[in-house]
């Protein structure tokens, strides 16, 4: 398992993708986690399809429920985002919500079971300096949460700053 953060438009998405395609497997899934909520959603969306093209990856849309995802045996899979799938447990009426640490944490495990490698990408969202309402600071408390708790388990955990991966652990 390799744990990728960095902060918005760090170049960690690409780098996740490069760590998949290097391990030259036959299977490729691409869990996405953001929903298309709105315009600038779709068109993030769309870009990031983009960037995957030809790249040999089947897409699953993964809004919520990890261990509910079907994957093949032995796929390499990228999760593409822990924040957007913390915010999607938390605030979704049919989400974890207060129970969305250990909700994403048991699916992480089944995916780790089920996956031959596993890359997942998460955000570096703690260092901006501003002060937040009550709901954004439980966000922030619980990514905080499940980004630890995953750099703990991970294999290797790497950081993604202007383009540079900074290697953390592994």
């Amino acid at each position: 398992m390799h744990l990728i953060t960095g902060g918005s438009g760090s170049g960690k998405s690409a780098y996740a993708e490069a760590q998949i395609l290097a391990l030259n497997g036959e299977c490729r899934v691409y869990l996405a986690t953001m929903y298309p909520y709105d315009e600038e959603s779709r068109q993030r969306i769309a870009r990031h399809r983009k960037m995957r093209a030809e790249k040999n990856f089947t897409t699953v849309e993964c809004y919520r429920d990890l261990e509910k995802t079907e994957i093949p045996e032995h796929a390499d899979v990228l999760l593409e985002c822990m924040s957007n799938l913390t915010a999607n447990e938390m605030f979704w009426p049919e989400g974890a919500g207060s129970d969305t640490e250990e909700q994403i944490l048991r699916g992480v495990e089944w995916l780790r079971r089920k996956a031959r490698n596993l890359v997942i990408v998460s955000n570096e969202i703690f260092s901006d300096g501003c002060e937040y309402d009550s709901g954004t600071k439980e966000y922030q408390r619980t990514l905080g949460k499940i980004n630890c708790r995953l750099a703990e388990l991970a294999d290797r955990v790497t950081e993604v700053v202007y383009g540079i991966p900074l290697e953390v652990k592994g």
